[in-house]
């Protein structure tokens, strides 16, 4: 079952359970939206509510218009988040959506004083590090097809459909511009623990990328390293799964001892 509290565009609830004692908010990567996080309701313990980020110009929202910068998306999503937050909450975020997870807490802490108990943060290197690769978004299409290629995130028949890709490209570069464009400002480091996931084939985030977003968090840390590329999330489900599992009974069990 799938399901949004009252008209909550922004956020998808699948399998909702009002009485979970702790929310998994989860923050999609590039052109992804909530459907990524289905299995993730199954997969976890049921006194875990998934809650996934459900952002514009896609799915069900798909007329609405696409945004291009970080802080005008957070500013949207702020409003649509506060209703959720009445009990302890945790985030995940996956490529683009690791720095969105990242500058919310970070709000959050600014405007309402709250965190999240957790940051699972996956396959984007730390904030305060700059790669040097160019922009994603402004590629020409020949180019953006193989970089979208290289992530292994996009299915094989779909790019090499020009007339769809012309379509999706839109969506896609909209978030890569939220990305690449992404500028750090230093704050005091985050009171959520942070564990950091890589896929120990991507060739775009390494693990001192990752070991890195320990400069973050005055919490606890770790980097765990699981089989695959840059949507090792798909490729080693089941390991990611047991992984945030293991953290969460931990929480879990802090809460009813």
């Amino acid at each position: 079952m799938t399901d949004t509290y009252g008209d909550n565009s922004w956020i998808v609830v699948h399998n909702p359970n009002f009485a979970a004692k702790l929310r998994l908010f989860c923050f999609p990567f590039v052109g992804g939206d909530p459907r990524a996080f289905v299995r993730w309701a199954h997969d976890l313990p049921l006194t875990v509510e998934v809650c996934a980020l459900n952002f514009p110009g896609r799915g069900t929202r798909f007329r609405e218009p696409l945004f291009t910068q970080i802080n005008p998306l957070i500013d949207a999503i702020m409003p649509a988040l506060y209703p959720y937050l009445d009990r302890p909450f945790v985030f995940f975020g996956h490529s683009m959506g690791s720095i969105l997870s990242f500058e919310v807490a970070r709000r959050l802490r600014r405007e309402r004083g709250l965190s999240p108990l957790y940051l699972f943060i996956s396959a984007r290197h730390a904030p305060q590090r700059k790669h040097s690769d160019p922009p994603s978004y402004s590629l020409p299409q020949a180019q953006f097809i193989e970089r979208l290629r290289m992530l292994k995130g996009t299915p094989e028949e779909l790019l090499q459909n020009p007339e769809l890709m012309r379509l999706v490209s839109v969506i896609l570069r909209a978030d890569f511009e939220i990305n690449d464009n992404y500028l750090y400002s230093a704050e005091p480091p985050l009171a959520a623990s942070i564990k950091a996931y890589g896929g120990l084939d991507d060739p775009y985030i390494t693990r001192t990328d990752l070991e890195a977003w320990q400069e973050q968090t005055s919490g606890s840390f770790s980097v765990e390293m699981l089989p695959g590329g840059h949507f090792f999330t798909e490729s080693a489900h089941d390991l990611l799964m047991e992984s945030i599992r293991a953290t969460l009974q931990s929480l879990l069990s802090d809460f009813s001892g």
